[in-house]
């Protein structure tokens, strides 16, 4: 028997990268930007809250008889 002549052929593996060690600029840098996310969502979460008015309360009301 022959061998796999046609078809797709599997890509090669790609090298591992590095890991790069982060200096406390990084550090510093990385734990702002999630602070000021995480500032930004709370924010956002308060502007929807105060948009949408609480929990939905029309539809349709059932008088409870049968």
């Amino acid at each position: 028997m022959s061998g796999r002549q046609g078809g797709k052929l599997k890509p090669l593996k790609a090298p591992k990268k590095e890991k790069k060690d982060d200096n406390e600029d990084d550090k510093a840098y990385k734990e702002k930007q999630k602070a000021e996310q995480a500032a930004l969502k709370a924010a956002k979460d308060k502007v929807l809250v105060a948009l949408k008015g609480g929990p939905p309360g029309g539809g349709i009301k059932k008088s409870g008889k049968k």
